[in-house]
C-alpha cells in the first residue's frame, strides 16, 4: 500500500510540475506498479482495452468528421450570427451554442472548433477575444455534463458503477445535473468575465498574421476571379473527343485551361455531382464539360468563337468581359506559392518549357516579381531567380513539389492547407451519422452498447468519405489523452488491490461520516475538486471514483450521488489552466495569466460546488 501511495504522490508532483509530459508520467507510474509487482502486466495494460479508452478514440474520430465536413462550423456560425451587434447576445449565444455542442462532442474538440469562430466574431465586433475565450472553455465543460459522452469523467463513473454490479447510466442520466451546471455557470460567468476579462478592445493587435496566406487571400492577390472564365462545351463543338495536347490551345490562343468539370450521373445522395480535375495534356474534352480558362478576355472570346463554345458567366460589356460568378473550389484542387532558387534550372526558361504540367500535373497561374504581378501571356514569360510562382493542382501533386527543394521552395504546407478545406457536401451525411449514434446511445431499447455505437459511427465517418483518407481520421485523435487515461485507469486497480482505496474511503467515512451523508458528499466533492487543480480531471476521476464508491458502501447509502459528485467536481475545475484541456487551449489565444483563471474560475468553482452538494441528493437520493 505504501509503495502505491508513494507512486501516486510522485505522479501528482510531476503532473503539477509540468516539466515531464503528463502521458509520460502516467506511463512511468504504470511501469513502476509492474516493476514492484503491485500489478500484473495483464492488470496494468487493462486500461488500454477499457471501453472508456475505445469510446474516447471513436469520439475523437466522430468529432473530427463533424469538423472536417464543416457541419459544426455551419451550425455555429448560423446561430451566432443571430447576435448581431450586441455583445451581451453574443456572450449568451456563445455559451448556449458551445454548451450544446459540448454535450455531444468532446469538450476539447468543441473548443478547437469554436475558438477560430469566436476570435473572428470578436474581431468583427472590435472586441478583445479574451472577453469570450475563457467563457468558451468553461462552457464546453459545463455542456459536457449533459450527456454520457460529453466529458471523460462521465464515462469513468459509469464504468465504475457497472464494474461494481450497479446499473449503468443512460445517455441522458446526466441531463438534470448538466442543465443546473449550464444555468448556474452562465449566470456567474457573465458578471465575472465582465469584471475580470475586460482588458480593452485590442482587436487590432490580434489581427497580425501568424502564418501564411489563406487560399482566399492568394486568390484575391493574384486576381484569379478577374482573369478566370467559365466556358461550356456545346454538342457541336470542335473540341469534343480531343485531348488538350492535340488541340494545342495554350500555344494557339495564349490561354490556359486549368480545370475540367464534368457532371456525374451518380444518383446516390451525399456524393459529389461534379467531377473536378486538373487539365492535363491527356485530358479529353466531352460534351457539356465546363472549362475553367485563365487568360485575357479577347483571347478567350476568340477561342470561344472559333470552337463553338458558350459563355457561362453573364456579360457586363463587350469591353470588360463577363464577371466570374462561380465558386473557387479547393477541396480537391488547391493553389500555393513556389519561390524559385537562384540555382534553379528553370531560371531564364519560359513558363511553357518549365515541365510543371508534364512532370507534376501542375499549372502556373501567375508570377509575382518585385511586387509586380504577371498574370497574362505567361507561356513565353521567362522565369527569374526569386520569382514567386502561383501554382495550381491537386493537393498531393502540390505537396510533391517539396521533393525538389534545391530548385524551389514551396511556401507554407499544402497538405495542412488542404486539411483546412471542409468537405461541405458531406455535412448532411455527417449529421445523419452523429444523430444515429446519439439515438442508439440515448435509448436503452436499442440493443447496441454505447461503445459499439461510437465505433460504428467512427468507422462510417471514414467509409462514407467524411475524411479524405484514414490518415486524417487518425490525426483527429488526441493520443496524449488516450495514453494518459489508459495508463492511469489501472491506478484505481492498484488502489483497490492494495487496500489504499478502502483506507482513504474509511478516512472520509470516519472523519466526515458521523456528520451525515451530505457532509461526506461535500468532502468527496471538494477533495476531488482540490486534486483536479493539480492533475488532469480524468486522472482525478479515475482515482476518486472507487473511493467514493467504497465510502457510500461503508455508510450504506446509494453510490450514485457520490459518483456524480466525483464527475462534476472533476469537470467543473476552472481555477487552473492545466486542469482540463479546454482551459489550456485558450490560454495563449486569450493571453491569459494564471491569475485570470483564479479570478474568474475560483469563485465559479466554489459556488458550483456548494450548489451541487445541495442539489445532487435531490436528483439522486441517498
Amino acid at each position: 500500500m505504501a509503495i502505491t501511495l508513494i507512486i501516486l504522490a510522485i505522479s501528482a508532483i510531476l503532473f503539477v510540475n509540468g516539466k515531464i509530459r503528463s502521458d509520460l508520467v502516467a506511463l512511468l507510474a504504470l511501469i513502476s506498479l509492474m516493476v514492484f509487482g503491485i500489478l500484473t502486466p495483464t492488470e496494468a495494460l487493462s486500461g488500454f482495452s477499457s471501453s472508456i479508452v475505445i469510446m474516447m478514440i471513436g469520439l475523437f474520430v466522430v468529432g473530427g468528421g463533424i469538423f472536417q465536413t464543416g457541419l459544426a462550423k455551419m451550425i455555429s456560425s448560423k446561430i451566432m450570427s443571430l447576435a448581431g451587434d450586441s455583445q451581451t447576445k453574443l456572450f449568451f449565444l456563445l455559451i448556449l451554442v458551445t454548451s450544446g455542442i459540448g454535450g455531444f462532442v468532446s469538450n476539447t474538440g468543441t473548443v478547437a472548433l469554436m475558438l477560430p469562430i469566436v476570435v473572428s466574431l470578436a474581431m468583427s465586433s472590435n472586441t478583445n477575444p479574451s472577453k469570450f475565450l475563457m467563457p468558451l472553455a468553461f462552457a464546453s465543460s459545463l455542456g459536457g455534463m449533459m450527456t454520457l459522452i460529453g466529458t471523460p469523467p462521465n464515462l469513468v463513473i459509469n464504468e465504475t458503477l457497472i464494474d461494481a454490479g450497479y446499473k449503468g447510466l443512460s445517455f441522458f442520466s446526466f441531463l438534470p445535473v448538466g442543465i443546473i451546471c449550464v444555468v448556474v455557470g452562465t449566470l456567474l460567468l457573465f458578471p465575472l468575465s465582465k469584471m475580470f476579462l475586460t482588458k480593452g478592445d485590442k482587436s487590432k493587435e490580434n489581427t497580425k498574421k501568424t502564418g501564411g496566406k489563406s487560399l482566399k487571400e492568394l486568390a484575391n492577390e493574384y486576381q484569379l476571379a478577374q482573369n478566370l472564365f467559365r466556358i461550356r462545351v456545346k454538342p457541336d463543338s470542335l473540341l469534343i473527343d480531343k485531348t488538350l495536347q492535340e488541340l494545342n490551345i495554350t500555344q494557339k490562343y495564349n490561354i490556359s485551361i486549368l480545370e475540367v468539370r464534368r457532371k456525374l450521373n451518380s444518383k446516390k445522395p451525399f456524393l459529389k455531382t461534379i467531377n473536378q480535375k486538373v487539365a492535363g495534356p491527356e485530358t479529353v474534352i466531352k460534351e457539356n464539360d465546363v472549362l475553367y480558362i485563365l487568360g485575357s478576355f479577347e483571347s478567350v472570346r476568340e477561342f470561344i468563337e472559333e470552337n463553338r463554345l458558350n459563355w457561362i458567366d453573364t456579360h457586363q460589356t463587350e469591353e470588360s468581359g463577363p464577371t466570374f460568378s462561380g465558386k473557387l473550389m479547393f477541396d480537391e484542387i488547391g493553389i500555393a506559392e513556389v519561390v524559385l532558387m537562384s540555382n534553379s534550372k528553370l531560371v531564364n526558361q519560359p513558363i511553357k518549357s518549365s515541365g510543371f504540367r508534364e512532370k507534376y500535373n501542375i499549372n502556373i497561374l501567375g508570377i509575382q516579381r518585385h511586387k509586380q504581378y504577371i498574370l497574362q501571356n505567361l507561356g513565353n514569360e521567362k522565369m527569374h531567380a526569386g520569382d514567386v510562382l502561383l501554382v495550381q493542382g491537386e493537393w498531393h501533386d502540390i505537396a510533391r513539389l517539396n521533393d525538389e527543394q534545391s530548385e524551389w521552395v514551396v511556401v507554407g504546407q499544402p497538405l495542412a492547407e488542404a486539411s483546412k478545406v471542409t468537405l461541405d457536401y458531406k455535412a448532411p451525411l455527417a449529421a445523419i451519422i452523429m444523430i444515429a449514434m446519439v439515438v442508439c446511445m440515448a435509448f436503452d431499447s436499442i440493443p447496441i452498447a454505447p461503445v459499439t455505437s461510437v465505433m460504428i459511427a467512427a468507422v462510417l465517418m471514414v467509409l462514407t468519405g467524411c475524411f479524405r483518407n484514414m490518415e486524417e481520421a487518425y490525426k483527429t485523435i488526441n493520443w496524449q489523452s488516450i495514453v494518459l487515461i489508459g495508463a492511469m485507469l489501472p491506478m484505481s486497480v492498484a488502489l483497490e488491490k492494495t487496500g489504499a482505496a478502502v483506507m482513504i474511503s474509511n478516512g472520509f467515512v470516519n472523519g466526515l461520516g458521523g456528520y451525515g451523508p451530505t457532509i461526506l458528499l461535500a468532502g468527496i466533492y471538494f477533495g476531488t475538486s482540490l486534486l483536479t487543480l493539480f492533475i488532469s480531471n480524468t486522472a482525478t476521476a479515475v482515482l476518486f471514483a472507487p473511493i467514493a464508491l467504497y465510502a457510500a458502501k461503508e455508510m450504506g447509502v446509494s453510490p450514485y450521488p457520490f459518483l456524480f459528485a466525483v464527475t462534476v467536481a472533476a469537470s467543473m475545475c476552472f481555477a487552473s489552466p492545466f486542469a482540463t484541456p479546454p482551459n489550456a487551449l485558450v490560454m495563449s489565444a486569450g493571453r491569459y495569466t494564471f491569475m485570470d483563471y483564479i479570478k474568474v474560475g475560483l469563485p465559479l468553482q466554489i459556488i458550483m460546488g456548494i450548489v451541487m452538494v445541495l442539489m445532487l441528493p435531490l436528483i439522486f437520493p441517498f
